[in-house]
C-alpha cells in the first residue's frame, strides 16, 4: 500500500463496501486527491505506466483452488451452472413459502382472528351494521363474524391484505432477494442466463431487474436504467410488467389459486413463464435498436454481515409500505362509492361479450380488472366471493398478471420509457393478456 501511494503520489485507502470498512478514511482523505505536477501522456502510454505500476506493488503466489472457488468456477458453466442455478431457485421458493405461511398461520392471522376481529366487529355493531359509512369503514360483517378478505372495508380487508396476506411474502422475498445478492450469486446467475437473455433482446444482467420484479415491479422498472440502450429498457420493462408477478400478487395466487391444487398454481406460473419467452422474441425481433454485449465484475462467495442484509430488508419493506397501504386504503374507499353509483355494474354490461366470451369469466370479473390498475393484489382478492370454478381462477389470474401493471408501476414506466413508448408497452400487455387468457380458456 505505502508503494502504491508512493507511485500514484495520493492516498490510497484500502475499502470494503459490505462492511463500511475504510469509507470514514476515504471521505475524509477526498480533498487531499490531487496529484500535481502530472504529466499528460497519451492513451498508449497511461496503460504502459499502469501496468508498470500493478507489477511493482502487486505479488501473486500460485496455489491451488479452494472448493469454494471451484463452486464458484461452476456456478457460470452451462451445465454444472444450470444444475447449481436450478437447486438455487427451487430452495428459494420454498424457503420464501416456508417463512410467509409461518409468518401467517402462527403470527398474523392470530393476532387479526383474536385481536382486531372482536374491534371490527364492535364497531360494526356501533354503526348499527350497514350503511354506506358502515360498508367503507368496517365493510361486510355477516354472523358478527369478519372474513377480512371479502369484507372490503378500510378496517378489515384494508389492514389485513396488505398486512396478513402480503407483507409476510413481502418479508421472505426480500429477505431471500437479498442474501443471494450479497452471497454473491446473482451476477453468476446474470453470467449464466446471457446466452438465453440475448434471444429476448436483452443480456444476462437483466435477469437482476426480472427477480427484483418478483418482489415489486416498481424497483424493478427502476432497474432497468442498469441496461445500456434504450431498446434494452422498453423490452426488459415492458416483459416485468406484463410476466413477472410482484410478490404481493404472488401472495393472493398461493392464497386463492393454491386452495384448488398445486397444479393449478404451475400452470398460471407456466402460462407467465411461456409468455415471458413468447413477447421477449417477438420483441427482439420487432424493437428497433442494438443490444450490447455484457460486461460485468463477479465478486467471489462470501458471507454478507446480517446488518447489511436486514438494513437492506427493511428499506425495501418500508417501501412498500409507504407505497402500498395509501394505495389499498384508498381504492377500497373508491371501489365502494362506485359500487354505490353501480358504475361496475355498467362497465360489466359494456365488456360482457369479451369477458364472458373470450375469457369465460362472470361478467362481475371486470371489476376485479379494472381495480387491478390500482392494486393487482386487491384485486385478485375480489374474485374470492365470485366462486369461480379452478379454471376460471386460473384464467382470471393470469390476465390479472399480464393486464395493466398497478398504477404506480405504471407511472414509473411513463417516466423511464416516456409516453409513445409507455403506450406501446400498454398496447403489448392488452393484447398479450386478452390472447394468453382465450387460449387458457380454449385449452384447459
Amino acid at each position: 500500500m505505502d508503494k502504491l501511494r508512493q507511485f500514484l503520489g495520493v492516498p490510497v485507502i484500502p475499502t470494503v463496501a459490505v462492511t463500511g470498512e475504510g469509507i470514514k478514511d476515504l471521505v475524509e482523505h477526498i480533498p487531499k486527491a490531487t496529484s500535481p505536477g502530472t504529466p499528460v501522456r497519451t492513451r498508449d502510454e497511461r496503460w504502459a505506466t499502469i501496468g508498470s505500476i500493478i507489477d511493482q506493488v502487486q505479488h501473486i503466489d500460485h496455489r491451488h483452488h479452494t472448493w469454494l472457488e471451484r463452486l464458484q468456477d461452476a456456478s457460470v458453466k452451462p451445465l454444472p451452472g444450470g444444475m447449481i442455478a436450478v437447486v438455487v431457485l427451487i430452495c428459494a421458493f420454498l424457503v420464501i413459502r416456508f417463512i410467509g405461511e409461518s409468518l401467517i398461520d402462527y403470527v398474523l392471522d392470530p393476532l387479526f382472528n383474536s385481536l382486531w376481529a372482536p374491534v371490527v366487529v364492535w364497531l360494526s355493531n356501533l354503526m348499527a351494521g350497514s350503511g354506506f359509512l358502515h360498508d367503507i369503514v368496517v365493510g361486510k360483517v355477516v354472523g358478527g363474524e369478519v372474513n377480512f378478505v371479502e369484507s372490503f372495508g378500510l378496517l378489515s380487508s384494508g389492514l389485513y391484505v396488505p398486512f396478513a396476506m402480503v407483507l409476510p411474502y413481502i418479508i421472505s422475498f426480500y429477505l431471500v432477494l437479498g442474501l443471494l445478492e450479497d452471497i454473491g450469486y446473482l451476477p453468476r446467475l446474470a453470467v449464466l442466463m446471457d446466452t438465453i437473455m440475448h434471444w429476448l433482446g436483452l443480456h444476462g444482467y437483466a435477469i437482476i431487474p426480472t427477480l427484483l420484479g418478483l418482489g415489486c415491479n416498481v424497483p424493478a422498472v427502476l432497474a432497468t436504467r442498469i441496461l445500456e440502450s434504450k431498446r434494452e429498457r422498453f423490452i426488459a420493462s415492458t416483459l416485468v410488467s406484463i410476466a413477472v408477478p410482484c410478490a404481493a400478487l404472488q401472495a393472493m395466487i398461493f392464497g386463492l389459486v393454491g386452495e384448488r391444487g398445486g397444479q393449478y398454481v404451475a400452470i398460471v406460473y407456466g402460462s407467465l413463464l411461456v409468455a415471458w419467452v413468447i413477447l421477449g422474441i417477438i420483441l427482439n425481433h420487432a424493437a428497433k435498436g442494438f443490444s450490447p454485449e455484457l460486461l460485468i465484475e463477479i465478486p467471489p462467495y462470501r458471507l454478507p454481515p446480517w446488518r447489511i442484509v436486514l438494513q437492506k430488508l427493511w428499506m425495501r419493506v418500508y417501501g412498500f409500505l409507504v407505497e402500498a397501504i395509501p394505495i389499498i386504503l384508498g381504492a377500497i374507499v373508491v371501489i365502494n362509492m362506485l359500487y354505490s353509483l353501480r358504475v361496475f355494474d355498467a362497465i360489466a354490461n359494456f365488456t360482457a361479450p369479451v369477458v364472458t366470451g373470450l375469457l369465460g369469466l362472470p361478467k362481475e370479473a371486470v371489476t376485479s380488472l379494472i381495480i387491478g390498475f390500482l392494486r393487482k393484489d386487491v384485486a385478485l382478492g375480489m374474485l374470492a366471493p365470485l366462486a369461480l370454478t379452478a379454471k376460471q381462477l386460473v384464467v382470471a389470474s393470469v390476465v390479472l398478471a399480464m393486464f395493466f401493471p398497478c398504477i404506480a408501476t405504471f407511472v414509473v414506466l411513463l417516466r423511464e420509457l416516456g409516453i409513445v413508448n409507455m403506450l406501446k408497452s400498454a398496447g403489448v400487455m392488452i393484447l398479450a393478456a386478452l390472447i394468453t387468457g382465450w387460449i387458457l380458456n380454449l385449452i384447459l
